[in-house]
């Protein structure tokens, strides 16, 4: 889960400079990048912060002859950057825009990467213009598109039981237990596995194809040219999982929320192009809505539990901030299917949250 805020691609008339914890480290950057510098014609002194995410990767940008260039510093003892690369090759091949990596010292984790700009879609989107935004989502549609006919078996790493029960465990062992204090006892603990397989076996029966599994406005950069696609970031973690996960990623941002006419119009209207281009997304559209929403379900749960640990384990707070967003998503999935009831109460005794007795009716 990446956060990206990327600057404008000119230098600033005082470039910040780099921070290292480590002198050692620091050092072998300067000597990689100097031994880089005649071939790509590189501004050594215009390195400054394009962004940070919410792993150990750093996001450096360089001034070139000819444009700019960005650096990903990725300690290889917390980061295996193979993914990346490999990611970036399918990508590339499916036709999306993504960096093209030009340098990589393996030993030390330092990338030389293509700059796609400075302008992320989030940065783009109007929140109280919903209908205003459509071009850009439906630009989003179709680089998913391309992506997804491109699928494979056998290349990514499955999305497979056991790590759909590790991502879900986070909720338990990082929200519930470390962020809220709440002792989960044997009738939680219950509740919660008993859930948590009926979400899991829901997601697992859906068709495979590849999954970026971050595919949202602050991971997709805006064109740098009219007419040009939008790039792709952060896909390092992508794998062969679940149709309906991208999707849900899509339109159940983790920084931005939008009222439900808008979800669905550009859903149906994902769904649509899909099934023409061969997609196997079903021929009934409620069914496959349903779909995307257990799989959005399983994302925020997970989700919840990731903030909770980047603000207790990583000292990253401002993730926790948008952790209501995500309660606001589990309780609205979780209020339109009969068969999560539980979880809702058990959410909601949490949360603190009172609702009048309403009976709801399953889908």
């Amino acid at each position: 889960m990446s956060a990206p805020t990327l600057p404008p691609t000119s230098t600033p008339s005082a470039t910040p400079a780099i921070v290292w914890a480590d002198g050692q480290r620091a050092q072998a950057f300067e000597h990689w990048l100097h031994g880089l510098a005649e071939h790509h014609q590189l501004h050594c002194d215009s390195v400054r912060p394009a962004s940070a995410d919410a792993s150990f990767r750093r996001y450096f940008r360089v001034n070139a002859t000819a444009g700019s260039y960005i650096i990903m510093d990725a300690p290889p003892q917390h980061e295996n950057c193979q993914p990346f690369v490999t990611v970036a090759q399918l990508m590339a091949a499916a036709g999306l825009r993504v960096p093209e990596v030009l340098a990589w010292d393996a030993s030390n984790g330092f990338m030389l990467l293509t700059d796609l700009g400075g302008q992320t879609l989030m940065q783009c989107i109007d929140p109280a213009n919903p209908q205003a935004n459509l071009p850009l989502y439906l630009q989003a549609v179709d680089a998913l598109i391309a992506w997804q006919r491109a699928s494979r078996p056998g290349v990514l790493p499955p999305y497979d039981q056991a790590l759909l029960s590790r991502e879900l465990a986070l909720f338990p062992d990082w929200y519930l237990t470390q962020h809220r204090g709440v002792t989960v006892d044997a009738n939680m603990r219950a509740t919660l596995d008993a859930v948590f397989e009926r979400i899991i076996a829901q997601n697992l029966a859906q068709p495979q194809v590849y999954a970026h599994r971050d595919f949202m406005p602050r991971n997709l950069m805006a064109p740098a040219v009219p007419g040009q696609p939008l790039g792709v970031l952060d896909f390092q973690d992508a794998v062969y999982g679940p149709i309906t996960y991208d999707i849900a990623s899509l339109m159940r941002d983790a920084f931005l929320s939008w009222d439900e006419d808008f979800v669905i119009d550009v859903t149906v209207r994902y769904w649509e192009q899909a099934r023409k281009a061969g997609l196997p997304v079903g021929d009934d559209f409620g069914e496959f809505y349903r779909a995307v929403e257990w799989m959005g379900l399983q994302r925020h749960i997970k989700v919840a539990g990731i903030f909770a640990r980047l603000t207790l384990r990583d000292g990253k707070p401002q993730y926790l901030a948008d952790t209501p967003r995500f309660i606001a998503y589990i309780r609205a999935t979780c209020a339109r299917y009969r068969e999560l009831t539980p979880l809702l109460r058990l959410v909601d005794k949490v949360e603190g949250i009172v609702e009048p007795g309403v009976f709801v009716m399953g889908r």
